[in-house]
């Protein structure tokens, strides 16, 4: 059983941000994302990320990248390569993150933390800009990457998680139907 109830706590949000108390949004975020299912929560996620009422995904990547821990950038930079592939690398950033990796053979390069410590937010900026027009589910993928670092989501401001909950909260109504 909940200590408190989800479902009051996400009517609010529905109906998007203007109606939403968006310095309560970081609090209310991190309470939902702890105990709504992480499908619904990165589903919440992935619609913010796309919404017309935030900056664009990759300016929103990029921001998350610099609020990011060294374990975090590295799995960041590595959902958005097995979305778009290593031959994007050397298209970005004057092939920044190409040389980082040196010349990786063969398979799937894995940035490590410290790899990903040398990539600035600004690359991070283009590279995933680059990824959504190579692939525009990298925007699921990175959805639910974040729901899973529901603390990096928080960074984002209490607008965009005011989507992200009205979001989430419309897919706990279909989830109860």
């Amino acid at each position: 059983m909940m200590g408190f109830d989800l479902g009051n706590l996400l009517q609010q949000y529905i109906g998007g941000a203007q109606n939403a108390n968006t310095a309560q949004a970081a609090d209310d975020f991190e309470r939902v994302a702890q105990n709504a299912p992480r499908e619904t929560v990165a589903q919440g996620v992935t619609q913010a990320l796309r919404s017309d009422q935030t900056p664009p995904f990759p300016q929103m990547v990029s921001h998350m990248f610099g609020q990011s821990n060294p374990d975090q950038r590295a799995g960041m930079l590595n959902q958005i390569l097995a979305s778009v592939g290593p031959q994007i690398l050397s298209s970005v950033g004057g092939g920044a993150l190409g040389n980082i990796l040196g010349g990786h053979q063969g398979g799937q390069p894995q940035v490590t933390p410290e790899q990903a410590s040398q990539v600035s937010p600004e690359q991070v900026q283009e590279i995933a800009a680059k990824a959504e027009q190579h692939n525009p589910g990298v925007v699921d993928t990175m959805g639910n990457f974040y729901a899973q670092h529901p603390n990096l989501v928080k960074a984002v401001g209490g607008a965009a998680l005011a989507i992200a909950l009205g979001h989430i909260a419309q897919g706990m109504q279909q989830r109860r139907q």
